[in-house]
């Protein structure tokens, strides 16, 4: 029987098969030769007559037949990774849940994957404050056990800080990448700390990293130990040397 056909049909084309032996032998009980049909006029036969809608009635529809198409190769899929993992079924079990496992702690660790790039994002946003009111609300912050704002707030009062100090011009579309590596150039025995605390401000504000007591303790260590730092301001120091090296030439040509 032709594999291409339904279950349905080829019980149908059994059936009709069947009758016409029944029927052949019948014709040829009273010593009269049987009607013979030839093997593939009768299939032809048979298949114009499967073929009508009323033996289709009920065949599944064509998401029916799709969604069982894809159970069957889950299925295939799953026996054949059952049958390749150790200890059968139980095993593929405890790897997908291991896998599971290491996915979820992943995401944990690492956060949601963001599409803005760091190097885009602002440090401040409109309402502009000073150093003093950025420590308050990241003590507040701090006292509440929100770390993430707490040391979002505490690297602002850095920034606002050095801008209040004029070691870095006031500019708002500042980020925080950019406020470390200039006040570097004034403060160079904290240039590393200064990096090192602007990459936990953008991991926390746009990686989706979640900040701790330790990271936060260290970004509010870095901005007492610049306020009692002071800065290497060698453009002021070179230009006010030169100007006194001008003058004493001038006093001593004018003595000549």
């Amino acid at each position: 029987m032709p594999a291409t056909l339904p279950r349905a049909a080829d019980e149908a084309l059994r059936g009709l098969l069947r009758a016409r032996d029944t029927a052949l032998l019948a014709l040829g009980s009273d010593d009269q030769p049987p009607v013979t049909i030839p093997r593939d006029p009768a299939r032809d036969a048979a298949r114009r007559e499967l073929s009508k809608r009323m033996y289709h009635e009920n065949d599944p529809g064509l998401f029916q037949r799709a969604l069982n198409a894809v159970l069957d190769w889950v299925d295939r899929l799953l026996s054949a990774a059952a049958s390749a993992t150790p200890g059968g079924a139980l095993g593929l079990v405890v790897v997908v849940l291991a896998v599971i496992a290491v996915l979820g702690a992943l995401w944990w660790r690492l956060g949601a994957p963001r599409r803005q790039p760091v190097s885009a994002a602002t440090l401040f946003d409109d309402r502009p404050r000073s150093a003093a009111e950025h420590r308050a609300a990241a003590e507040a912050h701090a006292a509440q056990g929100h770390w993430n704002q707490a040391l979002q707030e505490r690297m602002r009062a850095v920034v606002r800080a050095l801008e209040e100090r004029a070691l870095l011009d006031v500019r708002p579309g500042r980020t925080a990448d950019e406020a470390a590596a200039e006040a570097g150039r004034a403060l160079p025995a904290h240039t590393d700390r200064l990096r090192a605390a602007a990459r936990e401000f953008d991991d926390v504000t746009y990686g989706g990293r979640r900040a701790t007591q330790a990271s936060y303790d260290r970004i509010a260590d870095l901005d007492r130990d610049l306020e009692r730092t002071k800065p290497i301001l060698t453009g002021t120091t070179s230009s006010t040397h030169n100007t006194l090296s001008t003058s004493h030439n001038t006093r001593q040509g004018a003595a000549e």
